[in-house]
């Protein structure tokens, strides 16, 4: 799939890097209406050795932190190179896990807006694999204020 958003300008939008950087591309980019993102999973996840050893699988906050990094590029304006998103998770709401992730899986995570207002948004996501839901939450995220 064509990168709308490729890593390079991921970093430039978010502060989030290695390991911690849980986004690699985003392939759908509908500002402030919906948002889709790519998370690959590789067996050099630094999470794999202690979770679980020879049978590893992704922690659910990694998805999750997965699901809310894709969710803030809602607010990204794509005329508007060289950004920086400051949207935080505040909450996480009815969060769901239905399938393990695994090495090799891709994560595709659509995130759309429940509401949002100036300081704070309120965004369903959810995560799939090959179209099969593994993950879902109500994430809620605040703006952070700049000087």
């Amino acid at each position: 799939m064509e990168a709308v958003l490729t890593i390079t300008d991921i970093m430039d939008a978010i502060g989030q890097r290695y390991p911690y950087l849980m986004v690699d591309r985003i392939i759908e980019l509908q500002p402030r209406e919906k948002i889709v993102g790519l998370k690959n999973i590789t067996m050099n996840e630094p999470f794999f050795p202690g979770h679980f050893p020879g049978a590893p699988i992704v922690p659910g906050t990694i998805v999750v932190e997965s699901m809310a990094q894709v969710a803030t590029f809602l607010f990204y304006e794509s005329e508007k190179p060289k950004q920086h998103l400051n949207f935080f998770l505040g909450a996480i709401k009815d969060a769901r896990f239905y399938h393990p992730v695994v090495p090799g899986d891709q994560l595709t995570i659509e995130a759309t807006p429940i509401r949002l207002a100036e300081d704070t948004a309120y965004i369903k996501t959810c995560a799939s694999v090959e179209k099969k839901k593994v993950s879902e939450a109500e994430l809620i995220f605040v703006r952070r204020k700049t000087p």
